[in-house]
């Protein structure tokens, strides 16, 4: 995980308070779909965006996802501690981290992102100015208008026409301003010469006066002769044409302006009916998004990882089928690679003496044990062929698999039962590699983890152990007893029988959690040991034993899932377990001396 500065912006713009938190980066397990499930990812946090890489190194292509952080909804999940999922409206992205510390770490990182890095925030007023806001506004109305416009040409065409009277106008108002300065300096200099005249005829006689100033009247009285105003009027302006065309120009653009106000009034009718299509859109679009984000709430986002099982699931039975079975297909080559890199560490278990496999406990689970011992012994090995109740799905050489189908509530709890014949082994060593816990992981490939609960005796265990999940299934765990016992022949003729039994039980120490599905199983695995004679005096070999197996597993699921996925998973996977183990159980014991 790393960090570094990613802020931006001059010292000068922004403030020491105001400035982005650092990008934050490092490998979170994305959830990607029900075939791939969670795969490694290089994520990245950096100015209020949440962005995800193939890995570290691929960063100079570009991002293959991104989210922005400023509605985003962060849910620390309810029970795996190291996950946290991010919604944004419908986008969900499901992620790990490594560890619960790392989880916290992602999430106030995310969290101190929004809180810095959103509009609305405080800093993030600080960072953008108006004049950005203002130009955007500018910009906006601007669009729109153009477009709301564009089917409008006659008011364009009135506008235009507008703008037109205006610089007529302006240079008629300029031409009459002149005018009237000039009357003004006219008359102020008529006014002047009027005023000088008249005291010059009050300090001389009028003979000293020329004639050409003055002229007679008809009374043979004398008059101030001024020169009259040109028809032109002053510098040359036609005052009543210029009057003329004022008066023309300020009735064009009374009469536009008439014109727009009517055009403007008769589209704002139009304008009023879009708005309100507008709107009632708008409504039934945030009415579906609640509506969706209410059923969303209810329910697991449709391919996520939490998207549970039962009978009301909108993932149909062929989806469900092919999400199992790529899960469990995934699992078997992990198992195969595993199988050629790992080396066997060679395990010394210690094996009591016979008569304590044969003997009754004394713990206090030792009456239960007897009883499933018992009806074991009864049941299980009696022969199913001529049973129609049993339905043989599998015959692969020595083995076959039969299977009753039972369901209870919806529920499937069909019985399985296995017979087989392996060469080479005693009924003892399979038994003892079935029930001794510290090879278990050796050939056990469902497993996820187990431990010991509780040691009973030196032959009875309580053992928990939870099983790897295979999507969409929930992931479930298993608390039971595991009891291995020798019952002795009646008959000296007819073999002794060794018997491994599983049956669920209750513990303290190992309550049920919410993180599983608790199933519930009896499981038990019965072998029979039969020697034939070697020949001559030679020692009997591995060549001369054979062992009889057979198998018989009632498991309750402890919740629902399609009848015809259980059934087909059932089928398939019970005789690869089988052919597994007792591959295993060749193995370790291959030249070893025979124990029966």
């Amino acid at each position: 995980m790393s960090e570094k500065s990613s802020s931006s912006g001059s010292d000068e713009d922004v403030e020491p308070e105001s400035a982005q938190p650092l990008e934050f980066g490092g490998v979170l397990s994305k959830w990607t779909n029900y075939i791939h499930g969670w795969q490694d990812r290089w994520v990245v946090l950096k100015n209020n965006t949440l962005s995800y890489y193939k890995s570290e190194d691929e960063r100079e292509y570009g991002c293959r996802g991104s989210l922005c952080l400023s509605k985003a909804v962060i849910t620390p999940h309810e029970f795996d501690e190291c996950r946290f999922d991010i919604s944004v409206n419908d986008s969900v992205w499901y992620l790990r981290a490594e560890d619960p510390e790392h989880r916290l770490q992602w999430i106030e990182s995310i969290e101190l992102h929004k809180a810095e890095s959103g509009y609305g925030s405080e800093s993030s007023l600080r960072r953008h100015g108006s004049m950005l806001s203002l130009t955007s506004a500018a910009s906006a109305l601007s669009a729109t208008s153009t477009s709301s416009f564009k089917k409008g040409h006659r008011l364009c065409e009135k506008l235009a026409e507008m703008e037109t009277f205006r610089d007529i106008l302006c240079r008629q108002v300029d031409t009459l301003q002149k005018y009237f300065d000039s009357c003004a300096d006219a008359v102020s200099k008529d006014e002047f010469h009027r005023d000088r005249v008249e005291d010059d005829e009050d300090d001389f006689p009028a003979t000293s006066r020329p004639d050409s100033e003055c002229c007679h009247n008809n009374n043979g009285s004398k008059e101030k002769l001024f020169s009259p105003a040109s028809p032109k009027g002053i510098n040359g302006i036609d005052f009543k044409g210029e009057a003329i065309t004022f008066k023309a120009t300020t009735a064009g653009i009374l009469s536009t302006l008439s014109h727009c106000i009517e055009l403007m009034v008769k589209r704002e009718d139009s304008w009023q009916k879009r708005l309100d299509k507008e709107l009632e859109k708008r409504r039934r679009v945030e009415d579906a998004y609640k509506s969706a984000v209410h059923e969303l709430k209810k329910k697991s986002h449709y391919g996520g990882p939490d998207y549970e099982e039962g009978p009301n699931s909108l993932i149909n039975e062929d989806e469900f089928f092919d999400a199992v079975e790529a899960a469990l297909d995934r699992q078997d080559k992990i198992e195969e690679q595993c199988q050629s890199e790992k080396v066997r560490i060679p395990r010394l278990t210690s094996v009591p003496p016979g008569d304590v496999y044969s003997s009754v406990s004394t713990h206090r689970f030792a009456t239960k044990v007897e009883e499933m011992v018992q009806n074991h012994m009864t049941y299980s090995l009696q022969d199913v062929g001529g049973d129609a109740n049993w339905q043989l799905v599998i015959e692969e050489g020595e083995m076959k698999v039969y299977r009753r189908e039972v369901e209870e509530n919806g529920i499937v709890l069909d019985p399985l039962k296995a017979t087989h014949a392996v060469k080479g082994v005693t009924g003892h060593e399979v038994c003892h590699h079935f029930w001794d816990t510290a090879v278990r992981l050796d050939w056990e490939t469902t497993i996820e983890n187990f431990n010991v609960v509780e040691t009973l005796s030196d032959t009875a265990v309580i053992v928990y152990q939870t099983h790897k999940r295979v999507w969409p299934a929930s992931q479930r765990d298993v608390l039971y007893l595991s009891a291995i016992r020798k019952i002795l022949a009646t008959n000296e003729n007819d073999p002794d029988t060794w018997l491994v039994c599983n049956f669920s039980v209750d513990h303290e120490n190992a309550a049920p959690s919410n993180r599983c599905v608790r199933a519930k199983i009896n499981v038990a695995m019965i072998c029979q040991t039969l020697v034939s004679p070697p020949e001559g005096d030679k020692e009997i070999s591995r060549d001369n034993i054979l062992c009889r197996i057979t198998y018989v597993a009632n498991v309750n699921p402890g919740g629902w899932a399609p009848a015809s996925v259980l059934r087909a998973v059932a089928k398939r996977e019970y005789p690869k377990f089988l052919k597994r183990f007792t591959s295993y159980v060749q193995e370790k014991t291959s030249g070893k001396p025979i124990l029966f």
